[in-house]
């Protein structure tokens, strides 16, 4: 939604789902359990490291060890 990822001038602004601010390169843990298509399911309280904020839908870009490349909400996650 519009609310999740506002444009700043200095360019994407994300905000976790306790409405701290995100950063390229931040740490943040999965609040929620996550069903991921055609995998098994994230569990709440897994860690993702060096996040990158991109623009969409699911506005973080990540890789999660032993999982692989996903996409997540920022509204699943919380910074570390």
């Amino acid at each position: 939604s519009a609310a999740d990822a506002e444009t700043a001038e200095g360019g994407l602004v994300v905000r976790d789902a306790n409405g701290n601010l995100l950063q390229d390169g931040d740490s943040v843990t999965i609040i929620k359990d996550l069903k991921v298509k055609g995998a098994s399911v994230l569990k709440q309280g897994t860690r993702v490291k060096n996040i990158r904020l991109v623009d969409g839908d699911h506005n973080i870009d990540c890789k999660i060890d032993g999982f692989g490349a996903m996409a997540l909400k920022s509204e699943f996650v919380k910074k570390l």
